[in-house]
């Protein structure tokens, strides 16, 4: 356990995580969400330039409500998300995440006339980029730096394991170099790093999980989300479960899995989801992901019932 003088902020405030929520809170000084924006970028591993096919458990609709918008204009996108999110929270300030597809993956001086754009807009208090490890540029990330140094800014990686059979089965077309690269590369130019991690790829143990956790976490991420695999409509991963060549993470198995991760991760890094879901019309399974509420739920009570919480194995030898 930490020594008292070292206890996180959110520990005192009862957390057992560090979560998006209060970190946006003690540093915007109110609730902050993230509207998400599609700039139409494509893919280097949809475009032939590393494969085709793209991830096997990939399809945007199902990820980003942007991408279900077909809105071509990014001001229209943003002001539409505003619109329908002012109804539900009660917040004036917005991150635009520019979620679908590769957001990086494009000359330096059309991603900053996309990246201002989203700026421009009223309410827009940071941006929120999400990329492959090996689509970055050093012109994308001097870009990212140069906004950092005037507004909020992340960077946010798919990372989804260290394991690099792992990586091939989803069909990535990279492996985990490609991750300690773009880290090392991203970090040394100050930029603010997030990470997506999948838990329960098929064939993956426990201990290649914990592997994951332990290579990722002194790579020095600013944020990290866990997401479990879950498939959704129209993708070769539904083809494989169809045909029951692979069988998914339960709930149970996934909640200790989430627990066990968070333990090794450092206290100061920010938690921003839990587990994935995607909606109705496009998931197949597992339906308990739908539930995202009760998992969280399920989550807490398991770190209350260990008596442990985000980081209490960091560095630990033991790990």
């Amino acid at each position: 356990m930490f020594p008292l003088a070292h206890v996180p902020n959110w520990r005192q405030k009862g957390f057992c995580y560090y979560p998006l929520s209060l970190y946006f809170q003690e540093t915007f000084g109110s609730p902050v969400r993230k509207v998400s924006v599609d700039a139409g970028f494509s893919c280097p591993n949809v475009d032939g330039t590393i494969g085709r096919g793209g991830c096997i458990f990939c399809d945007n609709r199902s990820f980003s409500p942007s991408r279900r918008l077909n809105l071509p204009k990014i001001s229209d996108q943003i002001r539409e998300g505003i619109t329908r999110m002012s109804a539900r929270y009660k917040t004036s300030k917005y991150i635009a995440y520019f979620q679908p597809s590769t957001n990086t993956y494009a000359p330096a001086g059309r991603l900053e006339s996309l990246y201002r754009e989203a700026l421009a807009e009223p309410g827009i208090v940071g941006l929120a980029i999400g990329t492959r490890p090996d689509a970055l540029t050093d012109e994308a990330l001097d870009l990212i730096a140069e906004l950092g140094k005037e507004t909020w800014v992340s960077l946010e990686l798919g990372v989804q394991t260290a394991c690099n059979s792992s990586l091939d089965f989803l069909n990535r077309g990279h492996h985990f170099d490609a991750v300690t690269d773009a880290a090392v590369r991203a970090k040394s130019r100050g930029i603010r790093l997030g990470a997506h991690f999948i838990l329960g790829i098929p064939g993956e143990s426990r201990d290649e999980i914990l592997r994951t956790a332990r290579l990722t976490a002194s790579l020095g991420f600013h944020s990290i989300k866990l997401h479990n695999l879950y498939v959704v409509a129209n993708t070769p991963l539904a083809d494989l479960y169809a045909t029951g060549k692979i069988t998914l993470i339960d709930r149970n198995e996934y909640i200790s899995s989430v627990v066990d991760f968070l333990e090794i991760f450092p206290p100061d890094v920010v938690v921003e989801r839990l587990a994935g879901d995607a909606p109705r019309e496009f998931l197949i399974a597992p339906r308990w992901s739908a539930e995202k509420g009760r998992v969280k739920e399920c989550i807490e009570e398991e770190f209350r019932r260990r008596g442990t919480f985000q980081g209490v194995k960091f560095g630990s030898e033991e790990f």
